[in-house]
């Protein structure tokens, strides 16, 4: 397995994307690069509005770009029933993509509004804003229990601490139920 820049394989996947016209959003910790200090990850998360119409294209183009990689059509459309995830692997690196369903939430029609397009290797990028990013890492703690989650969030705070939108974090932390986990920050 050789080492790839995990920005490389970002900038492949948002092309897919855009190409297809699938909304998303990265999230996760890569996404925490953007907002928060820089941390190993060992995958890229990536929020997307898709729909089983785009399966089959979405497959096509990734097994044409990335011989060896995987991806299994039959998760896909799993994943868009349940509103689930599947992920695709990259044959060469071994880098895995997670895709996560965007659900049909207050939350998750908020945060694919408020994405924020940053330049990435000259491609414009949509990531999860600090505060949506900050919200989810919350969710994710109470459903793990992982203080990794809460690291983020303290770097985020200790980051773009200044420039969050407050408001906007306690309105939607009371309706996600993470403002007991929200308070230590």
């Amino acid at each position: 397995m050789s080492e790839a820049d995990p920005r490389e394989i970002l900038v492949q996947v948002v092309k897919v994307l855009n190409k297809m016209d699938v909304p998303y959003l990265v999230t996760g910790g890569i996404s925490v690069l953007m907002w928060g200090r820089p941390r190993f990850t060992a995958d890229i998360d990536i929020v997307v509005e898709l729909k089983t119409k785009n399966v089959k294209d979405m497959v096509k183009a990734f097994k044409s770009l990335w011989k060896g990689g995987y991806i299994d059509e039959d998760a896909i459309n799993q994943a868009i029933k349940e509103k689930g995830e599947f992920n695709f692997i990259d044959g060469v690196s071994g880098m895995k993509v997670d895709f996560w369903i965007l659900n049909n939430t207050e939350f998750d029609e908020s945060r694919i509004k408020r994405r924020v397009g940053k330049k990435i290797m000259g491609q414009t990028i949509y990531f999860s804003s600090p505060e949506d990013l900050i919200l989810s890492k919350l969710q994710w703690y109470q459903k793990s229990g992982s203080v990794r989650h809460l690291e983020d969030v303290e770097s985020i705070f200790k980051i773009s601490g200044e420039k969050l939108n407050m408001q906007y974090l306690q309105k939607m932390a009371k309706i996600l139920d993470v403002v007991a986990v929200l308070k230590r920050y």
